[in-house]
This record gives structure tokens, C-alpha cells and sequence, in this order.
């Protein structure tokens, strides 16, 4: 019998092995894109948003001025984003969150403007109240058993008609000069007399050096457990897609009066909370109880004090975005914090969340906040009213919901 097989198959020559590698990159690429739909998606989403008002506006929206503008407007929000993404992702809601800031705003103002508290530790106050209120709400959700809605919203009722009662009805102010430097401060300037912002510059590469390295760190930990991280070429042409996008941000904040204070605030928030919901037990613990409560009981996860420190933190978060509120307009009203608790759940669910809970990052919230927030100014650049407005937020939180169910009935198909 022959033993002679014939010409080697294409396939298995450098000339196949070559052909064969573009579809297996493709795959690659697709599948990549197709496991981390929502961030993409939104990431795309923010990118097109601003693109469409940068034309639409004539190039107004990304004057240095409004960069910084932006951030300060959207502060508070993106604070309060933050926390709630955590609580959806354990399976709850808040819709207490306006309110509580309202209050903190108020009792802050009674301290440092009636009582003449000094500010440091009016601030340490009001964030232990916030601290307090929260941690009552977790008690009767975590170890009472009531409904977080219920809860929630009873505490909207509750700590709005303490505010009232604080403020007497009135606006009180003007905050002190301190204060008001964190929510509408900028970075001093420091070094020679540039055309930019050298502290900035100095922060914008901190940035840079910070990503690249969590991004090769990343990628080492996915070749390690045999996840197919991104071929090199394409990993580079991300790094490169994150370092310019962190290049054109810093530029543009360093050509106005530099880096705003509350946004080294948000960067601090941003990253510690990033860090502890990916590598520390409890934040895999809010994912196990979001995700499958009955699981989680069953692996030993505490649920009830991963509850309970969800709505504590919470209620610091909405303290602190209080705290910024009230300084950024000099003065507590009763009417602040107004459908704020709706802002950062749209927030949350267009960066991401899940309503069944046990999905979301803390970056993607941030990005939630962010699309809301170019909309918003993006809106006004342009003279769109405030009724129209609405109707396009609802869209866009439809838009995402729905994209969530979506997604889960392709998983499922």
C-alpha cells in the first residue's frame, strides 16, 4: 500500500497558516467585542454623542472652558452614579438619594453659616449623617426584610420634609470660601509660566502611565489563565486609542485654568471603588448576591452585611454629592437634589447596570453619567428646550434597557 499522502493541504503550510490567521483574529476581535457589548457600546455611544454636538454646536462643546464646565455641572451626579451602580448591582434601587443630599446640603449650611462650624468638620458631620442615613435604610432592607423601593421611598419622604424643617422653607448661604474652592476650584498652577496648566500635564501623564500598566497587567492575568487575550497588534492600537483619548482630555483641561478639584475627587472615587469591586472579596460579594442571592447563601456569602454596607455607603456617597452641590451654587435650598435619584439611575443603566442585578462597573457608570451630561450641555449649546430634553433622556434610558433585555435573550438564544 502507498504511503505517499499527496501535496500538504494549504492549510498546513506558512502560505494556510497565514490565510487561516486573519479569520482566527477576526473571531477574535468579534467575539471580544461581542463579550463586552455594553461597555463598547457605550464607550461608541459617548464618542458619537460628542462628535454630533461638536458639529452640531460649531465646536463650542469642546471649547477648554466647557470641558471644564462640564465636569463641574455633572459632579455631583457622577458621585451619586457611582454608589448607585454599586446598589444595583447587589439587586436594589434608592430613590432616596435627592433627597438625602438635599438634607446634607441643609444641615451643612445650618452649621458653617448659623453656628459658624468650621468647614473641615461640618464636612465630617454631614458625611457621618449621610453615613447614618444610609446605614438605617440598609437596616430595614438587609435585616427587617422590607423591599428596598419601600424603604427608599419612604426615606425620599422622610429626609426631604427634614430638609423643609431644617431651611425653615428658606435658602440659606453663602458657604465658605474653602468649600467652595472643592466644587468650583481648579488645581493651583505650579512651575514656569506656560501655555498650559502644568500641574495638569504633570497629572495627565500620571494618568497615562497608570492605564498602560493596568492595561498590560490585565492582559498578563488573561494569557496566565488562558482567557485569548487580543492579539499584540490590536492591543497596542487599543493603548494607543486610551493614551490619545487621555492626551486630547489633559490638553484640553490644561488650556483653561487647569484640572477642577472635585474632578481629582471623582478620579480618587473612581479608582478605589473600581479596586475594591473587582479585586476585594466584599465587592465579589455585591456581584455574587445581585447576580444569584440564593448561590451566594449557599457559597457562605454574608448577604445581609453586604446589604447593609451597600445603602451605608450609599448615604456617604449622596452626603459627599450634597456637600458639592450645595458649595458649587454658595447656598442650601429646600428644593435641591430634585429628581436627582432619576439621574444617577439613568446614569447607571446606560453605563451598563442590569435590572436583575449582578452587572455593572463603577467605570461604566461614570460613562453613563457622562453621555447624560453631554446631552444635556450639548442640548443647550444648541437651544433645545427643556421639554424636548426630557423626552430624549427617556429615550436614551429606554434605549439602553432595552438593549439589556436584548443582549440577555441572545445569551439565552
Amino acid at each position: 500500500m502507498s504511503t505517499d499522502l499527496g501535496p500538504t493541504p494549504p492549510a498546513a503550510t506558512d502560505g494556510g497558516r497565514r490565510r487561516g490567521a486573519a479569520p482566527a483574529v477576526t473571531r477574535l476581535l468579534v467575539d471580544s467585542v461581542r463579550n463586552n457589548t455594553r461597555q463598547y457600546g457605550m464607550l461608541f455611544a459617548l464618542g458619537l454623542i460628542v462628535l454630533l454636538f461638536q458639529i452640531w454646536t460649531g465646536g463650542d462643546l469642546l471649547l477648554p472652558r466647557n470641558v471644564s464646565n462640564l465636569v463641574l455641572q455633572n459632579s455631583y451626579i457622577l458621585i451619586l452614579a457611582i454608589g448607585m451602580m454599586i446598589v444595583i448591582i447587589s439587586g436594589h434601587i434608592d430613590l432616596s438619594v435627592g433627597s438625602l443630599t438635599a438634607l446634607v446640603g441643609a444641615v451643612a449650611a445650618v452649621l458653617m453659616v448659623e453656628h459658624h462650624l468650621s468647614w473641615p468638620l461640618a464636612v465630617v458631620v454631614t458625611l457621618l449623617i449621610g453615613a447614618a442615613a444610609g446605614a438605617l435604610q440598609g437596616f430595614f432592607i438587609a435585616y427587617v426584610g422590607i423591599p428596598s423601593f419601600i424603604v427608599t421611598l419612604a426615606g425620599m419622604l422622610l429626609f426631604r420634609g427634614l430638609t423643609e424643617i431644617f431651611l425653615r422653607g428658606q435658602t440659606l448661604g453663602p458657604f465658605p470660601e474653602g468649600l467652595q474652592k472643592v466644587a468650583n476650584g481648579f488645581l493651583p498652577e505650579v512651575g514656569p509660566v506656560t501655555n498650559y496648566h502644568n500641574l495638569t500635564l504633570l497629572l495627565g501623564l500620571g494618568v497615562i502611565a497608570l492605564v498602560v500598566n493596568q492595561e498590560v497587567r490585565n492582559r498578563g492575568r488573561q494569557a496566565e489563565f488562558d482567557l485569548a487575550p487580543l492579539p499584540k497588534n490590536l492591543f497596542v492600537l487599543k493603548l494607543v486609542a486610551l493614551v490619545a483619548a487621555i492626551t486630547a482630555a489633559t490638553l484640553l483641561l490644561a488650556s483653561y485654568k487647569g484640572a477642577p478639584v472635585v474632578l481629582l475627587v471623582l478620579a480618587v472615587l473612581l479608582v478605589c471603588f473600581g479596586y475594591v469591586m473587582r479585586n476585594v472579596v466584599v465587592g465579589r460579594h455585591v456581584y455574587a448576591i445581585g447576580g444569584n442571592l440564593p448561590a451566594a447563601k449557599l457559597s457562605g456569602v454574608k448577604d445581609r452585611k453586604v446589604t447593609f454596607a451597600v445603602f451605608l455607603n450609599m448615604g456617604m456617597l449622596a452626603a459627599l454629592a450634597g456637600l458639592v452641590f450645595a458649595a458649587r451654587f454658595n447656598a442650601a435650598s429646600p428644593k435641591a437634589g430634585i429628581n436627582f435619584e432619576l439621574e444617577a439611575i439613568a446614569a447607571a443603566f446606560i453605563g451598563g447596570a442590569s435590572m436583575s442585578g449582578g452587572v455593572g462597573t463603577v467605570l461604566g457608570a461614570v460613562i453613563g453619567g457622562l453621555v447624560l451630561g453631554v446631552l444635556n450641555n450639548g442640548m443647550n449649546l444648541v437651544g433645545i428646550g427643556t421639554d424636548w430634553q426630557q423626552v430624549i433622556k427617556g429615550l436614551a434610558l429606554l434605549a439602553a434597557v432595552g438593549f439589556d433585555v436584548w443582549n440577555k435573550r441572545r445569551a439565552g438564544a
